[in-house]
């Protein structure tokens, strides 16, 4: 027997997955739509951007109040959601982000940009939170490891479609954002004509301070601001750093691709790991291997196929990092503390997302194109090191008991997932800083 995520009564393991298709089937067909259309809005941004030589300062800036936009939005969107419900939130702020994309393609001015990719940046963390939180609810303990990872495959899967359909686009032309707004109007339509009522209304935790997470998991507090920084960067330039290359407009599509379809391979086996052990070791060596990809891309350039290759390992071993920040701040705190704690960690990266662009346009305004993959190098070269440096202060303790956890990247790729889940298990493992 298993218990339904929806209705909280026992029934049998198929009626369960019977009942879980039916109430998740809208919100995951309004996903798919929507991160194919941010993933093409995202790319042609980028390279418009470049085409229209707005200059690497404001591409750092367009690039930093997205993350601005997603702080507020995901802060936001929980005192929305208890008011209307997540429908109606869902659907408004997918209208609006239709909007946004479309007035991106008539009002091309750096000034301009700035603005609305700050609003996309709330419009599509307020539509994370809802999302997420409903598919939490609908879950049962039985499933959520699984519809999570679902989640997570599918928003990578979309946002890679989107990015592989800009090379059937001209960027320079209008039509590449109204294909993007198509998609995200047509993700409002399988939640709003589906018959599945409104999950709960979202209960705020009790609040976890910035102070007490890093009295309690300092680790997960810096590296959490590291990864965004690194992360914001990456997202922020590498459509811009291919452009420049000389490829093609089909060629850049299917680079930028890359680094999803990494993570989409080598996200789970990094998350493996680092459940089985030290989740500091694990995440060091992950940042290391990023970092020497970033090497081969430098020297071997994005038009190569050993470039291609570099941007999908860079993906697979940089994404995760994420994922192991989250879920070792979690080893450390105790179960009625996670969700707070995740929110504050949402906000770290973010703050990290923020600064990272900003750090990228400065060295490449200096260093040229090639500012691009030792900005991203130095960074993971941060990270590595200032997680070796507290296994050395905090050694591993032995692993008394099995974990639990389920370490997911969700959909990092724009901004980082709920982590509240990860880092549970039967009984917490001894305090490490």
């Amino acid at each position: 027997m298993s218990t339904s995520g929806t209705l909280g009564t026992p029934v049998p393991p198929a009626e369960a997955r019977v009942s879980l298709t039916l109430t998740t089937w809208a919100l995951f067909t309004s996903l798919a739509a929507l991160l194919t259309g941010v993933g093409l809005y995202a790319t042609l941004s980028g390279v418009r951007a470049e085409l229209e030589r707005f200059g690497t300062v404001y591409i750092g800036v367009i690039g930093a109040v997205y993350y601005g936009g997603f702080i507020l939005g995901s802060r936001a969107a929980l005192h929305v959601v208890g008011t209307v419900g997540h429908i109606r939130v869902f659907s408004a702020l997918c209208s609006l982000m239709s909007a946004i994309t479309l007035v991106s393609g008539l009002i091309v001015h750096p000034l301009s940009w700035i603005v609305l990719r700050f609003l996309s940046g709330a419009c599509l963390a307020g539509i994370y939170v809802v999302a997420e939180s409903w598919l939490n609810q609908l879950a049962s303990n039985a499933n959520r490891g699984r519809l999570l990872s679902f989640y997570g495959m599918l928003t990578t899967i979309s946002y890679g479609l989107g990015q592989l359909l800009f090379g059937l686009i001209d960027p320079l032309a209008l039509t590449g954002f109204a294909f993007a707004t198509i998609a995200l109007s047509a993700a409002i339509a399988p939640v709003a004509l589906s018959a599945v009522a409104n999950p709960p209304p979202i209960r705020r935790p009790e609040p976890v301070s910035i102070r007490q997470l890093m009295a309690e998991a300092a680790t997960g507090v810096v590296a959490a601001i590291l990864v965004g920084a690194t992360i914001g960067a990456f997202i922020s330039f590498l459509p811009i750093y291919a452009a420049r290359s000389g490829m093609s407009f089909v060629a850049v599509g299917a680079f930028v691709a890359m680094p999803p379809l990494g993570s989409l391979i080598l996200h789970m086996p990094v998350a493996v790991l680092s459940d089985r052990g030290d989740r500091r070791i694990v995440g060091a060596g992950s940042a290391t291997i990023a970092a020497g990809a970033c090497g081969v891309l430098w020297m071997a350039g994005p038009s190569s196929p050993i470039g291609f290759l570099a941007a999908a390992v860079i993906g697979g071993t940089m994404y995760p990092l994420y994922s192991i920040a989250g879920a070792y701040t979690n080893d450390q705190l105790s179960p009625e503390r996670l969700t707070a704690a995740a929110s504050q960690i949402v906000i770290l990266f973010g703050v990290g997302s923020f600064i990272g662009p900003l750090i990228a346009a400065v060295a490449i305004r200096t260093a040229g194109d090639a500012g691009f993959p030792w900005t991203v190098l130095v960074m993971h070269g941060l990270i590595a090191v200032f997680l070796m440096v507290r296994v050395v202060q905090y050694p591993p303790a032995d692993r008394a008991v099995p974990s639990r956890d389920v370490a997911l990247d969700s959909r990092v790729l724009q901004i980082p997932a709920t982590v509240a889940g990860m880092g549970r298990r039967l009984r917490p493992r001894p305090r490490r800083h």
